[in-house]
């Protein structure tokens, strides 16, 4: 049975993309971004061919593509986009499939929806955490939303040096299932994502 893994984090520049290329590359899924907002020239499109060794990954082309970088609902506005969740067409594959949110789980589309609305309840929610001052409550409000729609999240992936304080009060309280780290390494390229594909992948197929 095929799986759509859905991507989203407690906030912007998380780690979502380097997560997305990390599954991707250890299942060998396919990969799809709904919304892209500003950056169409260097978009997580992009960023993760160019992370991707495999070659049996294919890059749908993204549902929207916005020119501003900004919240999609202001970027759409400017774009004279009505950006609606139902009419975001999922890209359709017999593989394994990877859907990279943007920005947090409540960035809104537009005036009523937010990235949330573009979560089926099929999908495996991977959660992707990120340390800082602050991190912890946005961690678990993340989480407290995800409940209170009814979905089931797969599993948390933490970003950055190992805090055990942290990752240990997130995963008591919740009792969320801890997928793995990613340390904060000086660069991320093929290589490096190949290496924690290997390293997660038992975790994955897991989920």
């Amino acid at each position: 049975m095929n799986n759509t893994f859905f991507i989203t984090g407690i906030g912007t520049d998380v780690g979502k993309t380097i997560t997305a290329a990390i599954i991707t590359e250890s299942l060998k899924a396919d990969y799809w971004k709904p919304i892209q907002a500003g950056d169409l020239e260097n978009s997580d499109s992009i960023k993760l061919e160019s992370l991707i060794s495999n070659e049996e990954t294919f890059f749908y082309p993204e549902g929207v593509k916005l020119n501003s970088p900004m919240s999609p609902h202001a970027a759409a506005e400017i774009d004279g986009i009505n950006l609606i969740a139902k009419k975001i067409k999922r890209s359709q594959t017999s593989k394994d499939l990877v859907i990279e949110g943007a920005g947090g789980l409540l960035v809104p589309i537009n005036s009523k929806e937010t990235i949330a609305d573009l979560i089926l309840p099929t999908d495996k929610i991977i959660l992707v955490s990120r340390h800082y001052l602050g991190s912890i409550n946005h961690t678990l409000l993340t989480i407290e939303v995800l409940k209170s729609k009814g979905f089931h999240i797969a599993g948390i992936i933490f970003n950055g040096d190992e805090n055990k304080s942290t990752e240990n009060v997130i995963l008591e309280m919740t009792g969320i299932k801890f997928i793995g780290r990613i340390d904060n390494e000086p660069y991320f390229d093929r290589n490096v994502i190949k290496e924690y594909a290997d390293l997660f992948r038992d975790n994955f197929n897991a989920l």
